[in-house]
């Protein structure tokens, strides 16, 4: 179908009166890349995602960053106002997901009654997918509502992400082992990432599941975390082999897709998270003045 519309399209700009030979290339030229929707969680934005946009997008994938307000309606909503307008931004083309914490139950739930006419494989990094003891905890809190918002009030351990039916989709899910909020993390069971627990991020009918050292809130941006991204986007599975000590490998790789080729101001000595950082929050006031600073 896809293949019959980038002909129809080849036809209707005029190229009909090319030749064969010349019509192919410009059907190769105009075949769309693989695209990838990432997706942010609760009280996050779609700025949370910049670094992993651009490692993807080095990787040779288009990707379309949505944001969402996700503390002003409840999921059902969210997922009704957001997703759709990602899949029609990726356009006639293979449409991955990759979602962190509950944008992974964003994706689940629209899928229950949609799906883009060519679905690839979904990550989803720390996702609830059992809920989360913190909600059970914490839910009778006012100030604790009023930072969550309705769709935060649905994901405690007995709320919509324990009713929903298990995944019938190419799945991979990272979980993270690490947290920084030991509080969090004493009425959470079992190892946990300081929100989410492991246990809670696994669901039936996945294909992949892997746990790294990483922490919940930041995880998106860890370079192991965007390079399992990658392995499980190409192969429907992860390197369960890549461990920790490969970091020095997995640093060099994604040096290689932030340098940019053929430019005589890039430094070779630069700092790789200097560079990173620089991508996402573009020069800071010290760089522009020329001064030293923090």
């Amino acid at each position: 179908m896809v293949r019959f519309l980038k002909m129809a399209a080849v036809l209707a700009l005029g190229l009909g009166t090319q030749s064969l030979a010349e019509q192919q290339k410009v059907v190769a030229e105009s075949a769309a890349q693989d695209c990838v929707i990432l997706l942010h969680g609760l009280a996050r934005s779609e700025s949370s995602f910049v670094l992993m946009e651009l490692a993807l997008e080095r990787y040779g994938y288009k990707v379309v960053r949505l944001g969402y307000p996700s503390t002003k309606e409840e999921i059902e909503t969210l997922a009704d106002m957001t997703l759709p307008k990602a899949v029609a931004q990726c356009g006639w083309t293979k449409v991955h997901f990759v979602t962190h914490s509950m944008g992974g139950i964003l994706t689940r739930v629209w899928f229950e009654n949609h799906r883009p006419p060519e679905l690839g494989r979904v990550v989803m990094l720390g996702p609830p997918n059992k809920g989360s003891e913190l909600v059970d905890e914490f839910s009778y809190l006012e100030p604790f509502v009023w930072l969550n918002g309705p769709a935060g009030m649905q994901l405690g351990t007995d709320g919509l992400p324990a009713n929903l039916p298990p995944v019938d989709f190419e799945l991979g899910v990272i979980a993270g082992d690490k947290s920084l909020n030991p509080y969090y993390s004493s009425l959470i069971a079992g190892p946990d990432d300081g929100k989410v627990s492991v246990e809670s991020t696994k669901v039936e009918g996945m294909a992949d599941h892997i746990v790294l050292p990483v922490t919940h809130t930041f995880m998106m941006n860890n370079p192991m975390v965007i390079v399992q991204v990658r392995e499980f986007l190409e192969t429907g599975a992860f390197d369960h082999d890549m461990e920790w000590g490969d970091a020095d490998a997995t640093l060099r790789e994604l040096q290689r897709i932030v340098d940019v080729d053929g430019d005589p101001e890039a430094e070779q000595d630069d700092d790789l998270w200097d560079r990173m950082w620089r991508e996402i929050v573009g020069p800071s006031a010290s760089d522009q003045n020329g001064a030293d600073g923090q």
